[in-house]
C-alpha cells in the first residue's frame, strides 16, 4: 500500500497553469517539495495534495482548495476522481506539497503564462 495514510486538503487548478508550477517545483532547490498530484480524466484540472486545513485560508485567484479531511480521502489511495489518476503518485519523502511554496509557484506560473500568451 505504501506509505502511511495522510489527511489532506486538495488545490485544483486549470491543467496548463498545474503543469508549469509542477515544472517549477521539481526544478526548485528541493525538488522533493512537490506531493502528489492528480489529473481528471480529461486533463484539464490538476489536483496537488497539501496539507488538511489549508483549505480555511486558501485565496490564490484561478484555483480552488477543498476541504477533504473527514470525508474519507487520504493519502495515499487510488484518485478520487474517476477516470483519472496521479501525475504525481504518493511518496514517503513528499506525503503533500507545502501550501506556501505551492502558491509561489502557482503565482509564477500564471505570470509564464501570461507572458507567452502576450508574445504571440
Amino acid at each position: 500500500m505504501g506509505p502511511e495514510a495522510t489527511p489532506c486538503d486538495l488545490v485544483t487548478v486549470p491543467a496548463r497553469q498545474g503543469l508549469e508550477a509542477v515544472d517549477i517545483l521539481r526544478r526548485g532547490a528541493d525538488s522533493e517539495a512537490v506531493g502528489p498530484v492528480l489529473h481528471d480524466g480529461a486533463c484539464a484540472v490538476l489536483g496537488f495534495v497539501v496539507p488538511s486545513g489549508t483549505a480555511a485560508a486558501w485565496d490564490v485567484p484561478g484555483s480552488a482548495c477543498t476541504e477533504t479531511d473527514g470525508r474519507g480521502f487520504r493519502v495515499p489511495a487510488d484518485p478520487p476522481v474517476i477516470g483519472g489518476g496521479w501525475l504525481l503518485p504518493p511518496a514517503a519523502e513528499a506525503p503533500v506539497t507545502d501550501p506556501v511554496v505551492l502558491r509561489a509557484a502557482l503565482d509564477q506560473a500564471a505570470r509564464l503564462i501570461e507572458a507567452a500568451d502576450n508574445c504571440r
